[in-house]
């Protein structure tokens, strides 16, 4: 009895030191599986799917993500050696804007090539669970980019992260488990702005960052002509995909992010291969454009996507930069099941209010206007007031000066002839204590006797001749409202 109990457990030991070998984890993180959340078995309707597409429980997985379609998908391998998509997840939310991650705390989601080591799983994120992208890689790095922590998670709040559902991470992570549990020593994670199609392309093709889409491009058809994980190496500040050792070499080439590129080769088959697709690929492009495919719009202020199936489950629900976000498309939806739970303090894609600000309503006088144009003139969508100098009250002598022609010309010493300039170093900082009377009162510019001295500055010439004094004042009704339930008031914790 004794002698059995010693065996069960030396092999108890055992398992959990693989375990740990085999998660090659940090001292604070023991395995990949060591609580319920991260031990959850595949579910058997995704075991049965394997099953029917010659896929093994344990075989190796890829995974590829897409913003604008808002689309995770789940490659496997098959029994033949090649990968097969074995299941698409909606995304929940993601953050950003299309393009490339540049610096800590831009809200950008990664783009680009990564590898995911059991090391980046994460059993015990405060988002449920996740995996580490790894973002910077060595490319990312060579272009000083910076950010820390992108993430892969549940809980469906993004600053930077992808995010899941609770239901759909578990499922992802219990993959990325069994794949490193039949041998798997990282799984690629391919992030993308969009599937790369020739429509996409042709949508884009006046972002600025076209070329370093076009560079991705290529690993993305390496992948499509092979159906084989691309080997990915960076030189010169560039992405190299499947570079082997010329004829004759007798090592391997050593690739350096910000070095010269060794001397390699792509073996011939997937070069070929990958030719032609990109030829097609670039002759419809171009047919596209020539037809006058409309141009996506750059600079949007929207933050970040949703897929459609989450937007429609949310009042005032929006997919942002992510596709089907028009009502018609999202009450289509309405009635289907959403894949998970959806947290109650989830926030849709809004505006950027950073970006995009409710203007003011602006007081102009159409004799100052074209003067101070460079300065003062309104946006297109901004609501102005103007007031014409005929709609002016004049005192009773000038108007009967003027009427029956004598100074036909304005008095240099009229106050009102004095450019707004000159009353600006009189009291500045009137403007700063009622910057609602900018709103609500037009300005006028009544005469008076010259005998009169020169009156105060009055509130509207004070505004228009100091506008660096009201120009970070916010005015009556355009304050930026701010969500309560923000997903910046949560990410306190670590993920």
């Amino acid at each position: 009895m004794t002698h059995r109990t010693l065996v069960r457990a030396l092999l108890t030991s055992a398992v959990l030191a693989a375990g740990v070998m085999l998660a090659g984890c940090d001292s604070d993180q023991i395995s990949l599986a060591q609580n319920a959340k991260a031990n959850q078995p595949v579910p058997p309707k995704l075991v049965a799917a394997m099953a029917e597409k010659d896929m093994d429980l344990q075989s190796p997985i890829l995974v590829r993500l897409f913003k604008q379609e808002a689309e995770l998908e789940v490659w496997k391998q098959t029994r033949s050696g090649q990968f097969a998509l074995l299941k698409t997840y909606p995304i929940c939310r993601w953050s950003g804007d299309l393009g490339p991650k540049v610096r800590e705390g831009d809200r950008q989601a990664p783009e680009g090539f990564y590898s995911i080591n059991p090391s980046q799983m994460n059993p015990q994120s405060a988002y449920y669970l996740s995996f580490n992208t790894g973002y910077p890689n060595a490319f990312d790095k060579s272009l000083g980019r910076t950010g820390s922590e992108l993430m892969v998670h549940g809980d469906c709040s993004s600053r930077g992260c992808y995010a899941m559902t609770d239901e759909q991470i578990a499922e992802i992570y219990s993959l990325g488990r069994e794949s490193f549990f039949g041998g798997q020593k990282a799984f690629q994670f391919q992030a993308y702005p969009f599937r790369m199609t020739p429509v996409n392309m042709a949508k884009h093709r006046n972002n600025p960052n076209m070329p370093f889409w076009k560079m991705i491009k290529v690993g993305y058809d390496h992948f499509e002509v092979t159906k084989q994980e691309p080997k990915v190496d960076f030189c010169e500040k560039k992405y190299v995909f499947d570079a082997a050792k010329p004829a004759g070499a007798v090592r391997d080439p050593v690739f350096n992010a910000s070095a010269k590129c060794p001397a390699y080769v792509i073996p011939d088959e997937i070069a070929s291969a990958v030719r032609e697709k990109e030829q097609r690929d670039d002759a419809e492009m171009a047919k596209l454009a020539a037809k006058g495919t409309p141009v996506a719009r750059l600079n949007t202020g929207i933050d970040g996507g949703m897929n459609a199936i989450f937007a429609s489950k949310i009042p005032e629900g929006n997919t942002g930069l992510s596709e089907g976000g028009d009502s018609q498309a999202l009450a289509s939806m309405s009635l289907a099941r959403a894949p998970g739970t959806i947290p109650g303090t989830v926030n849709p894609p809004r505006p950027n209010l950073a970006v995009q600000q409710e203007e003011p309503v602006v007081a102009t006088t159409s004799s100052t206007s074209v003067a101070t144009a460079s300065s003062t003139t309104p946006p297109a969508n901004t609501r102005v007031a103007s007031a014409n100098a005929s709609d002016k009250s004049e005192g009773f002598f000038s108007s009967f000066a003027r009427k029956v022609g004598i100074g036909g010309t304005a008095d240099a010493s009229q106050p009102a002839a004095k450019p707004p300039a000159a009353a600006a170093p009189a009291k500045p900082k009137v403007a700063e204590a009622k910057p609602q009377s900018v709103v609500r009162v037009a300005p006028k510019a009544e005469p008076k006797p010259a005998a009169r001295p020169a009156p105060k500055p009055q509130v509207a010439d004070t505004a228009a001749a100091a506008p660096a004094a009201t120009s970070s004042t916010q005015l009556a009704g355009s304050a930026p409202v701010v969500q309560t339930n923000s997903f910046d008031t949560r990410f306190s914790a670590v993920k």
